[in-house]
Formats: structure tokens, sequence, C-alpha cells
């Protein structure tokens, strides 16, 4: 029976919005505050000069350490507590988990790289590139409030299929200072040989520029609070990252053809995860935005989360209702959310007009979930827009192509011309000088 006290979602009509509140809508902004970034930055640097006693004292403060010893509480999990963690998974865990990863590797397999690529560019010239796995790549695992061992598989396959030389895991503790035993043993069977117990901006800090005992890494990946993606971008002078990122958010577009408990379910997972996850409905059909509302109030009630998921329908669920689905696909576009469910009569056409999306879902049989879980796609995705311009994480987060030049003495001289001339005009004259040195005097 619906829920009268329900929270109802808020419902606009496309066409009647004004210019202000549609950028309102669509240009919503990451987690990564300027006040944010400031304390994110302070953190950072308080660790980057303390080291180790400033990482322990920040994860006193803020939180993410273990508790024993109290003395100095230990800040790597041996990989022999990694491998027992695993053995210790239940088998239905255990089963689910190496499902996932087989699917994650066979999926991810097709993104991994040729050894090497080369074209003439002209008689005599070659230029090519060689794929090379990341010498350490650090993947941060959120664990405070909630453990997830799906993100860890999801970062550890595609950089075992990129060649990384280290994986290392940053990933904090719960609030009573324990670990989770289920990411513990996900680490275990990804057989991880550094795992730090660390959170927020103060591990992002010591993976970018390393402590005493942690050795500084190439790049860090992974999700993370507003504190983590702050932290990220404050180390991006020494540090890469796989992209900004901002709370989790799913758009459903549907057509009438769409099961209204379906679409309220896929809703009610991603507002699960809080009040700032936007959870949208874009439709032209007014009677399926009316079902699936009355659908959200009958669900809630029956979930774990359901305060949370309250609070996050009230704050951040909205109804989108369009002229027809081509005005709705052309605004999931202009959207660009990070988990994109398609539900409309003609799938291949909805595929072949979209663009911007981090991840998309395309049936009544393909839930955000699968994604999240065991398809085998990843779910580190680009948020709060930033779809236009990043993927998805990948075997390519985990490496990089180093351009190579092959040229002999009669392919030089093919191109001398063309560099004497455009050096020439940049008034770069030593590097025309370096071409035509190695034609005089007989050379």
């Amino acid at each position: 029976m619906t829920d009268s006290t329900a929270p109802s979602l808020r419902r606009l009509r496309l066409a009647d919005t004004g210019e202000a509140e549609r950028r309102a809508l669509t240009d919503r902004a990451s987690t990564a505050t300027p006040e944010v970034r400031a304390k994110a930055r302070a953190i950072v640097d308080a660790v980057r000069e303390g080291g180790d006693a400033a990482l322990r004292e920040a994860n006193a403060r803020f939180g993410g350490g273990l508790v024993e010893p109290a003395h100095a509480p230990a800040l790597r999990v041996p990989p022999e507590d990694l491998r027992a963690a695993r053995d210790r998974l239940p088998t239905e865990l255990r089963d689910g988990l190496e499902q996932m990863a087989r699917n994650i590797e066979t999926f991810h397999a097709l993104e991994v790289p040729p050894p090497a690529q080369w074209v003439e560019t002209e008689p005599g010239v070659e230029v090519g590139r060689v794929w090379r796995g990341l010498d350490r790549v650090a993947a941060y695992v959120p664990g405070g409030t909630a453990a997830y061992p799906s993100s860890l598989l999801m970062s550890a396959v595609p950089a075992r299929l990129a060649g990384v030389g280290t994986f290392v895991v940053a990933s904090p503790a719960g609030a009573a200072g324990a670990l989770s035993p289920a990411l513990l043993g996900a680490a275990g069977l990804m057989e991880v040989e550094e795992f730090w117990v660390m959170g927020g901006a103060q591990a992002v800090g010591a993976l970018a520029y390393g402590t005493e005992s942690i050795g500084r890494v190439d790049k860090i990946v992974g999700p993370g609070n507003a504190w983590v993606t702050a932290a990220k971008l404050e180390v991006l002078d020494s540090c890469a990252i796989d992209m900004p990122a901002g709370p989790t958010e799913v758009m459903v577009v549907a057509d009438e053809s769409a099961d209204p408990v379906h679409v309220a379910a896929d809703l009610l997972s991603q507002a699960e995860h809080g009040p700032d996850s936007p959870s949208l409905l874009v439709t032209p059909s007014e009677a399926l935005a009316d079902a699936v509302e009355a659908e959200i109030a009958d669900q809630l009630p029956t979930l774990l989360r359901r305060d949370t998921l309250a609070e996050s329908v009230r704050a951040a669920g909205t109804v989108v209702l369009t002229a027809d689905v081509e005005e709705a696909l052309a605004f999931a576009d202009e959207y660009a959310p990070e988990h994109l469910s398609c539900v409309v009569a003609d799938l291949d056409g909805a595929l072949e007009r979209l663009s911007h999306a981090g991840s998309l879902f395309l049936g009544a049989y393909a839930p955000e979930s699968a994604g999240d879980y065991a398809a085998g796609s990843n779910h580190v995705l680009p948020t709060a827009g930033a779809g236009r311009a990043y993927s998805a994480l990948g075997v390519e987060s985990f490496g990089r192509w180093m351009q190579v030049n092959r040229v002999t003495r009669d392919g030089l001289a093919r191109i001398l011309p063309a560099v004497a001339a455009v050096a020439e005009a940049e008034g770069l004259t030593a590097h025309r000088r370096a071409v035509e040195i190695r034609f005089e005097d007989g050379r």
C-alpha cells in the first residue's frame, strides 16, 4: 500500500524551465568546493611535511585509522593477513567476488593495448608508440561508513591487465577502528601486496608524496568522498589522478514501455548513497511518472536504508517531463550523467543518439546495479557532467604510451626542408641547425 508520507520527487516540465533553472539542474558541481579544497590542502601539506606521524594524527583526528596498537596504530596490513581474510570469506561471497573478477577481466581484456604500434610517415621515417604499465598505482577504496570490495576489484583487475608494476590499496577503517573482512578478503583474492589503512585527504597526501613507510605512487585512482576528491586535485603537481568526481548519480530515460516497478527500483538504488546523489527520471509520459512515484512510495518503506532514501529522494529526486523521447535523449546528453539507464522502445536508436554518459545501461533488464557489481563493466565513472570528456576507469588508466621515432639518414634528408623552414619561421635556428649539421662535412 502506498505510503502517503513518502517524499515526493520534484517535478518540472522541460519546455517550461527557464535558462537559469535548466543550468542549475545540469551544472551541478563536484564536491570539491573551495572551502573543502582549502581544508584538504592543509591536511595534505601536513602529511607531506610530517610523514607517518602526521598521517597517524590525521587518521586519529578525522577517522580512518586502526585502533590497535594504540601507541602507534599500524598503517599496513601484511599480505599474509589479506590471504588469511581471503580464506575466511563465506563461500557465497567468495564465489560472487570471483565471478565478478572474471567478468571484469573478460570485458577489460578488450581494452588491453597492443605492445607497440608503428607507421612510416616518410620512407626512412618511422613513428610509433609502445605501451608501458605504470610503475606504482594506488587505488583509494572507500571503507569508512561502508566498505566496497567491489571498488577494489574494479581497480585491481585492469591494473593487472595493464602491466602495473606495484598495485597499492589505501582504505580507511570504519568508525570502530576495524576493517571490513569482505574488503580484506577481496584484497587477498587480488593478491594485493601493499594495503595501507588510511582515509580521506591524508591518504591521498601520503600516496602522492610518500612518507617514511609509504612509497610515493605515480597515479591515484578510485572513488571517494569530498575530501578525497579535493585532495586528488591538490596533488596534481606531483601525481596523476583518474578523474575529478562528485556525488554518484543516476538518470533513467524511459517511455511508456517501461515498467514503473523497475524504474522506481533503479532510482532508489542510487539514492541509497545519500542525499547528495541525484536520481532523475526523464520521460515524455506523465502517466509513467505518476506510476513511478507511487512505486517509490511503496518500495521505500521496505528497504533497510529507508531513512537515508527518504532524505535523498526529497533532496535530489527529480522528474523531468519532455515533449518526446528525442527531447529526453537530448537532455540526457546535455546532463551527461554518471549512470544512464535507457528504457525506451527503440534502444538501438537511443544508443546511436547518446554520447555523454559515464556508463550506459540499455533495456529493462540492464539495471545500474548490474554494472556496479557483476556485468563486467567498471563502476568507477565520471560524475557531475565529466562524462563529456572523461571515460570510465579502464586498462588505459593504468599505463601510458611512450612515443618513439626511428629515422634513417635518408629519412631525415626527406624532412629536412620542412624542419628548416618551420624552425626558421619560429625563430628557433638551433633546431634547424641540429638537422642541417648532420649533412655537413660528409657526415
